[in-house]
């Protein structure tokens, strides 16, 4: 890869990769203009005014790719088609009424998409990463979009590289760059020049935009941004295109369905005007209207609708999804796997006491443990967490001096250890200190006083977060690796508390409402874990540690993890085998985390939740960002996507029932009749009439018993209904036929009038009978805007056979008898449809059944390029 390097920046016009990873530290700095303390602000100003942001593409909402995406339906083609065709046919009428179909149906889905694409734009821009930067001589955190190649910045675990950089100091760093290379063991670094002619994949002196620190820590200066970047050009390459998930999966099979009836009707009917000796063009006509009249001409509407709808109401509620179709796949969840520290308890860690191991409160202790931290946790320094942070800011921090002392070396935090360590010169001696995970750390001390595992399981049985500390002399080391962690002395606890949200208790209620189960994955103790769940009301089906699942076949891992509630101390790549696993039986798994250790199970879950507080590694995984971390807002979302996806089944099952029914009547009965039974721009006008009145849908109740557990897209089971209730609206069709002709004598205007006005009202009025399975206003009251569009629609009918232009429409003014058996017509169809209900219902197929939800390795990769947040950076794949 060749990386440009403009003049202004120094004397070389161009720089390879590996000359880079090559060259002497102090060549790479000359070239960039840079020094290693950095650019001065107003340097770094200038260059990102020549060079742009360091970004691969922005959240831009773009007018003419949401009118494109509206124009790319099969329904909308079938409708564009048939205009054309009747305009040069000589029918300009019906090709205006179509012409207006198609304005409606793309100009609403225009106007809702585009404005549910500005205000997720508006979400968006509030998500923000950070990279610590040396700037003036000064390390501070600056927007990762600001960095200009020969910044010189801090990586820390859990980082996302922010761009291509050359090493200057490294303590421990591993990058996990699977996103590049496919491997997924992390590459140590280091500072060594790189041979003349190794690979990037051999250059250990670099690390890479979209790479993720996996352990410890360096500095390193930035030679290259945006779209120069390694991961820059791969991402150029993938262009705009997004995945489609499995809602839009079940909209474009659906449409099939609907192209492969209309088609087939179409065929049908043409064919048998044609043996009856009919005027061909009339044929044709009156073939394209019926086409166009089985087909639910304002469904992308509809959805539409509902998604901009669903968006605006997450958007009040701080929900960030980052694509709008990503709402339905919410609603789709049945299990999450959530972790515990801010989301079932406070998140405000504070300590609690320093106790030594015998239980007695400790200063000589708190001063080792602040030794071995960090001391500025907000410029991003490696040991920079949650514990740490809530070290430094206690009373007891602030009061114990830890000066006379200085750090030699430290070896940072990773997820394996669960431990760091400092090398600290006090007045005592050299001394190696050792923090971390008490069940790792006590495995490293010969000799454990027996009264320090009674204090352990004290605190633990209290809830608390617990950090054990130990040490020994060392004065031969000068650095620090993993195995001089050995031979420690027990020093005691730091203890802290995490006490229970208490508006969790509430939002665990709403989620077992909603028929989701939710496990606990956690890095802390299992007796932590399962006490906050007890005080939670969490019932828990039982508890697992990592170090149990570890030693765990297949078989035996999946049992468990389907029965076990609590996984405690769990690994990053435990969380992922666990959701895969869950998957693989069928479930939709929801993961909701926020750290590194999360990434992995981000990218593995259907749907990765995050929060705008969270590392920039798993904001980048997830699909949806709660600018607020409570479950609540989480069943709120969930909640809406389901409300969603009823309401559009409400439309597809209506439209698909009742489309079908009147163009089988019109098939038949002109195949019967000696002349055509309704008009072509008269079965359009119903249409429009009809779908118009069905907008109101996305605002419709919905019954609380269709939010308890998610439904998908069953094909099968819309055929189904659809060949259920299309006959019973063509009984009724046949019963005015010969009310009609056999009763009122009616001639052809008469005839056609008349149906018109039938088939409008019964297909407009199922809707209160399709809505719901319960009795509908006695036990379902249906929203008053659908009530009021339904009603309108039918005035607006009657009201055009009786207007001025009802001669121009192929109208006639009807007796008052017609409208009187109407009724009584509409009556009974409606009594039968109901009764037709209860027993289509009372049958085993039920279309929430969900059908097997493992995906193809080339699924989750499409899924995880979609997940481009507001800077255009990937996340880790797995």
């Amino acid at each position: 890869m060749t990386v440009t390097v403009p003049d202004e920046l120094g004397k070389s016009p161009a720089l390879t990769a590996t000359a880079v990873a090559a060259a002497p530290l102090a060549d790479v700095l000359d070239s960039l203009g840079t020094s290693t303390h950095g650019l001065s602000s107003s340097e770094a100003a200038a260059r990102l005014a020549r060079l742009g942001p360091n970004s691969l593409r922005t959240h831009r909402v773009s007018a003419w790719a949401v009118l494109r995406r509206q124009l790319n339906n099969a329904v909308l083609a079938l409708l564009a088609g048939t205009a054309v065709l009747s305009f040069f046919l000589g029918d300009s009428t019906q090709a205006l009424i179509i012409g207006v179909i198609l304005v409606v149906s793309i100009g609403l889905g225009f106007v809702n998409e585009y404005r549910a694409e500005r205000a997720t734009a508006a979400l968006h821009s509030r998500v923000r990463h950070h990279a610590v930067v040396r700037r003036d001589g000064r390390y501070a955190k600056r927007d990762v979009n600001e960095l200009v190649p020969g910044d010189v910045i801090e990586l820390t675990l859990g980082e996302l590289v922010p761009a291509d950089v050359r090493l200057i100091t490294v303590n421990g760093l591993e990058c996990n760059e699977s996103i590049l290379t496919g491997e997924s063991t992390a590459a140590e670094k280091s500072t060594a020049p790189a041979a003349a002619d190794a690979s990037l994949a051999d250059c250990a002196d670099l690390a890479f935009m979209g790479t993720v620190v996996s352990a410890g820590d360096a500095t390193a200066v930035v030679y290259a941004t945006g779209l120069d970047a390694q991961f820059g050009k791969i991402a150029a390459g993938l262009g705009e295109r997004q995945p489609e998930t499995d809602f839009q999966s079940g909209l474009r099979r659906f449409s099939y369905l609907l192209l492969h009836v209309a088609i087939t009707l179409t065929v049908m009917i043409l064919a048998i005007n044609l043996l009856l000796r009919r005027p061909a063009i009339d044929s044709v006509l009156f073939a394209l209207a019926i086409a166009v009249g089985i087909t639910p001409q304002l469904l992308p509407a509809v959805v539409s609708t509902s998604l901009a709808t669903g968006s605006r109401r997450l958007a009040q509620l701080k929900v960030l999804v980052k694509r709008l179709v990503c709402i339905e796949d919410l609603g789709d969840i049945d299990i999450l796997i959530t972790d515990k520290t801010g989301t079932l308890t406070e998140g405000r860690i504070t300590l609690i006491e320093a106790v030594d191991a015998s239980g007695a409160p400790s200063d000589a202790l708190l001063r080792k443990g602040l030794l071995a931290t960090d001391v500025d946790p907000a410029c991003g320094g490696t040991s920079a967490n949650e514990l740490d942070a809530a070290l430094w800011d206690s009373d007891a921090g602030r009061r114990v001096v830890t000066k006379g002392a200085q750090r030699v070396a430290e070896l940072p935090f990773d997820h394996t250890r669960r431990a760091t360590s400092a090398l600290v010169d006090d007045a005592g001696g050299r001394v190696l200190i050792v923090k971390g995970a008490p069940e790792q750390l006590l495995d490293h001390c010969p000799v454990v006083p027996e009264r320090a595992q009674h204090v352990l399981d004290e605190l633990f049985s209290q809830g608390r977060r617990v950090v054990a500390v130990a040490s020994r002399p060392a004065p031969e080391l000068s650095a620090i690796t993993p195995a001089d962690e050995a031979g420690l002395t027990l020093d005691g606890f730091l203890v802290f508390a995490d006490p229970p949200k208490a508006a969790a208790r509430e939002s665990l209620a709403r989620l077992a409402e909603l028929g989701i189960e939710v496990k606990v994955a956690t890095g802390d103790n299992a007796v932590v874990a399962e006490k906050v769940c007890a005080e939670l009301g969490l019932a828990s089906k039982g508890t697992v540690s990592g170090a149990e699942l570890a030693g765990l076949d297949d078989a035996a891992f999946e049992s468990t993890v389907r029965n076990a509630s609590v996984f405690a101390r769990i690994s990053p790549e435990q969380k992922a085998r666990l959701i895969t696993v869950l998957r693989r039986t069928g479930r939709s798994v929801g993961f909701l985390g926020d750290g590194v250790n999360d990434a992995l199970a981000l990218h593995s879950a259907d749907v990765g939740i995050s929060v705008d507080t969270a590392i920039d590694v798993a904001k980048d995984a997830a699909d949806v960002v709660l600018l607020e971390k409570d479950l609540g807002v989480l069943a709120t979302g969930v909640a809406e996507g389901r409300r969603i996806f009823a309401n559009t089944i409400k439309y597809v099952l209506m439209g698909t029932s009742s489309n079908f029914g009147n163009m089988f009547s019109a098939a038949a009965a002109s195949a019967v009749l000696t002349f055509l039974p309704m008009l072509p721009s008269q079965i359009l006008l119903n249409n429009l009439l009809y779908d118009s009145s069905q907008l109101a849908i996305p605002s419709d109740r919905v019954d609380e018993e269709q939010l308890h557990a998610p439904s998908h897209w069953n094909i099968a089971f819309i055929r189904r209904f659809m060949l259920t209730f299309g006959p019973i609206s063509s009984l009724f069709d046949f019963m005015t036929f010969g009310l009609m002709l056999g009763v009122l004598h009616a001639g052809p205007t008469e005839f056609r009038t008349g149906w018109f006005v039938e088939s409008l009202a019964t297909q407009t009025l199922i809707i209160f009978a399709i809505r719901t399975r319960r009795v509908p206003f006695l036990r379902s009251r249906p929203g008053g805007w659908l009530t009021a569009a339904t009603f309108t629609a039918i005035t607006l009918g009657v009201v055009l056979t009786i207007s001025p232009v009802a001669h121009a429409l192929g109208f006639t003014p009807l007796p008052w008898q017609f409208y009187g058996a109407l009724a009584l017509l509409t009556i009974a169809y409606l009594i039968l449809v109901e009764f037709t209900k209860r027993v289509f219902y009372a049958e085993p197929i039920h279309p929430a059944g969900p059908p097997p939800r493992v995906r193809g390795r080339e699924h989750r990769i499409g899924r995880r390029a979609a997940r481009f947040s507001h800077d255009g950076r990937l996340p880790q794949p797995h």
